[in-house]
């Protein structure tokens, strides 16, 4: 296996999730559905380092692939400009997406996943909604959103089939990775609001956020080579890939 054989798995994953929602309308305004390959990376990590993997774990993935699309859908409405027929057709893109996992959900008969993901939706939910809280929350809470927001729903997937022991390097990397392209974005001047948030949460201190990230990014770097190095179940070749997806999406 190498990083060839990976990046066709994830392109794979993502073209079976694409048949499951593919409309020409929704299509033609909106676009194709707003897919995240690290995360597809995660959730196939198990598969991909050899453990046992059936149509039903395929299914799984799909429809956690699709809800991850469905929530995102829904993160791209506009405040401003929600009234627009694109963004309305957004709205009913995130819908639609929503009808086919619960469809696929519904013939599965997979009770546990039904429970799982149900939970994990609500919980990822309820950290967006902080996004529009007037509550402060710190630096390290916002860490956590961000991770929740990241991997709730693959930590779930995990649950169902007994994969845990891929958890922590799941979020670790996750996180490592979604604070690596928001500092980017922020130089770029495309500052998300997640990211004016944890600015608000740190004025009172004297360095930088852009330096309080960065030392997480440096923090969170060791710890997930930590993870690497010491692990006796990942392959040598996933190994490797993870590392060159941190420092890939460092200089891209």
């Amino acid at each position: 296996m190498d990083a060839t054989y990976i990046q066709q798995s994830i392109e794979q994953l993502k073209t079976n999730i694409f048949m499951h929602v593919r409309h020409r309308t929704l299509t033609q305004y909106t676009g194709s559905p707003v897919l995240d390959e690290n995360q597809l990376f995660y959730l196939l990590l198990p598969f991909l380092n050899g453990e046992k993997w059936d149509e039903q774990n395929e299914v799984s993935a799909i429809t956690v692939g699709i809800v991850h699309a469905s929530l995102n859908e829904h993160d791209k409405i506009s405040e401003t400009n929600a009234t627009s027929k694109e963004q309305q057709l957004t709205v009913l893109s995130g819908d639609f997406y929503s009808g086919r996992y619960y469809e696929i959900l519904a013939h599965s008969g997979n009770i546990s996943l039904i429970r799982q993901l149900s939970e994990g939706i609500v919980n990822r939910c309820e950290h967006q909604i902080k996004l529009y809280e007037s509550s402060q929350y710190t630096i390290r809470e916002w860490y956590q959103t961000i991770s929740v927001i990241q991997t709730e729903l693959i930590k779930r997937f995990y649950n169902v089939y007994q994969f845990e022991q891929y958890s922590s390097i799941m979020h670790t990397g996750l996180l490592l990775l979604q604070l690596q392209k928001e500092l980017k974005k922020h130089a770029s001047g495309n500052t998300s609001n997640i990211f004016v948030k944890m600015q608000e949460s740190v004025s009172d201190q004297e360095s930088s956020i852009e330096l309080i990230i960065q030392g997480e990014i440096d923090s969170l770097k060791n710890l997930l080579n930590e993870y690497l190095q010491t692990s006796n179940i990942l392959k040598d070749d996933l190994k490797l890939y993870i590392q060159q997806q941190v420092a890939f999406n460092f200089i891209q």
